[in-house]
Formats: C-alpha cells, sequence, structure tokens
C-alpha cells in the first residue's frame, strides 16, 4: 500500500519514504508513527493509542513521544510551527491533516528531468548498504547474498549515531555498476558499505568493506568463513560483527571531519565526535577533554541525549579509573544520565550511564537490569557490553562476566578499547579463583594499554595470590606508575565491589603482592 500527499510517497510496504523519487531516512519507530498517524487521518490520535500501536504498549516518556513526533515532521517537511500536515490538538492528541491519496500503484509525483534527484547530505552523516554480490555463480543463491545484505541494514539501524538508508533504496542499485560518488548523492549518505558472498558446496566466505565516499577510500573490510548449515545463524553473526566495527569506524572518519572545521563551526554532532575521539584514547586528560566538549555539545542542545548519555559514562569512568573524585563525579554522571534518559530513554548510552551511577549507588540489580537495556537497543556495543560483564564479576557471577567480555571482543577485535575487556575478562578469572588465567589475560591487556590502570590492578593482585612474588612486585610497581597514591584503602574505598567477602578477596591479592 502506497499513501501519496503533498510531494511525498509513504511506501508501506517496502518501508520507504520519498520526497518525489528521492528516498528520506527516517528511523525504524518514526516511520511506523508515521504510517499509524497516516492510515488514521480520519480522528485525533492519542498518546495512548501511539503507545499501543507502534511500542507495544511499552512506557515510554513524553519526550520521546514528543522527538519521534518531531522526527516525523521533519522528515515531512513540516514542523511545530506550521502544522500543515502533522497537527497537534491541545489536550487530546495529533492528528494527520494532510490530502491523502492511496492504492498500491499510487505513483508519487515524476521529477522535473530524467536525471536521478540528488539527496541534500544529512545533518548527520548516513550511510547505504549496498546488495551484496553473489559470486557463486548460481542465480538461486542471490537469496543468501541479499539476506545478509538486509541483516547487516537492519543490525545498523540500531545504532543511534547515523541514520541508515531504507533497504529498498539500497536494493535500487542491485545489478548496476554505478560509481560510488554517484550512489552517495543521489542517497545523500557519506559512507557506504559494500561485500560479496560465495559459496563453495556447503561453504560460505563472505567479505564486507565501508567506504568513505569524501575521501574515496576504504576505511575497513573483513572477511567471514561459515557453512550453509544454519544460515541465518551465519547472516546474524556477520551483520552483528558489521555494525560493531563499522561503528568505530565512522565515529573516528568523522572525528577527523569535524577536527577540519574552525571551532565557532562546530554543531552539537561534531562536539560528540570531537569528544569520543578523546574518550577512545582512555588517559586522565582526554577523559577531561572530553567532558568539556559533552558539556559544550548540552549546551548547544539540551534535548541531545547522546551528548549527555557519554557525559554521564566518562565521569562513571573516570571515577572508576581514579582521575575524578567519586563524591563529585557521581553526581556529575547522575544528572547527566537523567537528562539523556528525559530527552531519548531509547538511547542505549543513557542507559549505559544510568547502570554506572546505579554501581556507585551500589544498587547492582539495577545497573545489570539498566546495561541489558543498553544492550537490548543496541546490541552491537562492545563498550557496554565489557562494562555489563565487569558488574557481573562484582555480583560474583564470574563466568557470565568473562562470556561477556569474550563476546565485547569478538564483536570488536581491533578496538581501542580492547585491554577494557581483556582486563574485565582477568577480573572475572580473579573472582573465579583462576589466578593464572586472570594473570595471563590481565598481561594481555596491559600489553594492549600500558597506561590502562584495570590491567594492572588485576595482574597484581593475581601474581599476588599466585604468590609469584616477582612477578607481583613488578607488577605493583607498573601499577604505580599508572597510578600514583594508588593504595588498599584507595581500592576498598573506591571500587563499588559489594560483597564484603569478594571485596576481601581482592584486597588481600594487592597485601600479597606488596601493596600498602
Amino acid at each position: 500500500m502506497q499513501f501519496v500527499f503533498a510531494d511525498h510517497t509513504l511506501d508501506v510496504d517496502c518501508r520507504e519514504l520519498r520526497r518525489g523519487t528521492t528516498p528520506i531516512a527516517v528511523e525504524p519507530q518514526v516511520f511506523d508513527l508515521l504510517t499509524y498517524l497516516v492510515q488514521n487521518r480520519d480522528r485525533v490520535v492519542s498518546k495512548d493509542d501511539l503507545i499501543a500501536s507502534v511500542w507495544g504498549g511499552r512506557i515510554v516518556s513524553d519526550s520521546t513521544l514528543t522527538s519521534r513526533i518531531n522526527a516525523a515532521r521533519k522528515a515531512l517537511g513540516d514542523s511545530g510551527e506550521k502544522q500543515s500536515l502533522i497537527r497537534t490538538v491541545a489536550r487530546k492528541g495529533i492528528r494527520f491533516v494532510g490530502e491523502v491519496r492511496t492504492g498500491a500503484g499510487a505513483a508519487a509525483p515524476a521529477p522535473a528531468t530524467g536525471t536521478p534527484t540528488v539527496q541534500p547530505p544529512a545533518a548527520r552523516p548516513a550511510i547505504a548498504v549496498l546488495p551484496f554480490l553473489n559470486l557463486s555463480g548460481e542465480p538461486e543463491q542471490e537469496h543468501i547474498a541479499d539476506g545478509i545484505s538486509e541483516d547487516v541494514i537492519a543490525a545498523l539501524s540500531r545504532l543511534r549515531w547515523f541514520p541508515v538508508i531504507a533497504r529498498n533504496s539500497c536494493f535500487a542499485y542491485k545489478g548496476r555498476a554505478v560509481p560510488m560518488r554517484q550512489v552517495a548523492e543521489e542517497l545523500g549518505v557519506a559512507y557506504l558499505v559494500e561485500g560479496s558472498v560465495r559459496r563453495s558446496g556447503e561453504r560460505l566466505r563472505i567479505t564486507a568493506q565501508l567506504n568513505g565516499v569524501a575521501s574515496g577510500s576504504q576505511l575497513w573490510a573483513e572477511r567471514y568463513d561459515g557453512t550453509l548449515a544454519d544460515v541465518f545463524a551465519v547472516q546474524d553473526a556477520i551483520a552483528e560483527s558489521v555494525a560493531a566495527a563499522i561503528e568505530p569506524q565512522v565515529l573516528a572518519a568523522e572525528h577527523s571531519r569535524a577536527r577540519r572545521k574552525p571551532p565557532e563551526n562546530l554543531d552539537a554532532w561534531d562536539l560528540v565526535m570531537r569528544a569520543l575521539a578523546h574518550y577512545w584514547r582512555v588517559s586522565a586528560a582526554d577523559n577531561a577533554a572530553a567532558e568539556a566538549l559533552l558539556r559544550r555539545a548540552a549546551a548547544l542542545d539540551p534535548h541531545y541525549s547522546q551528548a549527555q548519555g557519554v557525559l554521564a559514562v566518562s565521569h562513571v569512568f573516570g571515577a572508576h579509573m581514579g582521575w575524578e573524585d567519586r563524591k563529585s563525579a557521581v553526581p556529575a554522571a547522575e544528572a547527566a544520565a537523567l537528562a539523556a534518559l528525559r530527552a531519548d530513554d531509547e538511547d542505549p548510552w543513557a542507559h549505559f550511564g544510568q547502570a554506572g551511577v546505579f554501581v556507585y549507588r551500589g544498587r547492582l540489580a539495577d545497573a545489570l537490569a539498566e546495561f541489558e537495556a543498553a544492550l537490548k537497543l543496541n546490541p552491537s556495543f562492545p563498550l557496554a557490553l565489557g562494562h555489563y560483564g565487569l558488574v557481573l564479576a562484582y555480583s560474583g557471577r564470574w563466568r557470565e562476566a568473562g562470556a561477556a567480555a569474550r563476546r565485547a571482543l569478538r564483536l570488536s577485535p581491533r578496538d581501542p578499547l580492547a585491554a577494557i575487556y581483556n582486563a574485565v575478562a582477568a577480573y572475572a578469572e580473579y573472582v573465579g579463583r583462576n589466578y593464572a588465567a586472570a594473570a595471563r589475560l590481565a598481561r594481555e591487556a596491559v600489553r594492549q594499554r600500558f597506561d590502562f590502570v584495570g590491567g594492572h590492578r588485576v595482574l597484581a593482585a593475581a601474581t599476588g595470590m599466585a604468590g609469584d612474588r616477582a612477578a607481583a612486585g613488578a607488577a605493583l610497581e607498573a601499577l604505580r606508575r599508572v597510578q600514583p597514591g594508588v593504595s588498599v584503602a584507595w581500592i576498598a574505598a573506591e571500587l563499588p565491589i559489594p560483597d564484603p567477602a569478594e571485596r576481601e578477596h581482592y584486597l588481600e591479592g594487592f597485601r600479597r603482592a606488596g601493596l600498602g
């Protein structure tokens, strides 16, 4: 079914919104909201109606609902002031008031010429996944390539940093050799994902790559091998891995772009990109620089949930690393997390930040629930997964903690924060009294990032408990280099380990290593 109004076409079957013949990138939830409004245009739709239909009855905040309505208006060129298509009826709800034509074959207005319409660049960099090529030489295998392409689109759509072009817009290029820059101009995207699928017997080989249009360069590439025994599982694994690997690459590329702009022209998005580039470096100075940029972003746009969410995470991490005074960092993190949740309670960073606050408030069950909410919203979020593992370990669930850390490493093996995940896995083994395994994983964390304190802490405690006095002494010396002034008293006071016996177990490792 297609709904045509003004110069737009809403294609429900293809899940595509077009202006003329140009696709408009909208989030899946915004698309569902717009579809519901158009389908029920003969009446005023209440808040409860929208929650029941779009959110499946799940409780959502007024700010989340408002943000989705505003996004729908923006996609149509409407606004809260004009309300030419989506009208607010005071104390009743909202109604779609545009004149609509319907029909499976209803056509959108034709463009003035036969030249493809160029989509203006999105406010945030958009990404498109082109149909993966079937290199098997067997036409009947097309569905495998198409299915993988669709799963990658779906996985990327769960990330909230950038819009992802709808499936049918991307599949318009199937079987066509179109220059990358032309595709990008027509779709209005800054990044393109391409790939291929080759089958040999029961074996599959899938390749994928991420291209930056502005530079014309390949930013990331990977190869995946699997079998046809369970093709859906293979598709899921590939889509999840691609999503996890692409996000930091896009953020890094956007950071480089932001740095080339004069500071007075930076918008909130650019400021967050700069902040994240500092955050990923894991140092006291970079953490402070990130927080300053995030505060500027939040001041420019108080309803920018990601800015507040990352700010909350940064404060919590600063407290954990010993860079910030816990007494000031935790309240600052709490204020930012609550602001992020008020702005958008479906932002994974907002839940991640709130989880960290709950850890320091001693509410580990609530913290785990918030981590799980963040991971439900974005399953390809290795940073949240790694911290989730740490809290599982704090809760004594060391096997689950190790599994979470290993999953984070699988999702993002080239992650600049992989040292964190190895340190979490090391601490999980320590909780499980597997000191040799803990020391091995801690050494790997130290090798990856010598300046990251987590690996040094676990290495000192694990070698202390193992009775290796020489190794413990060396580990303790290294720990003091990256965290001067560390003491048993500081660890006892600052690390939120709720079980007194488990806290004492960790402290005993440091004492045996020689820490006073």
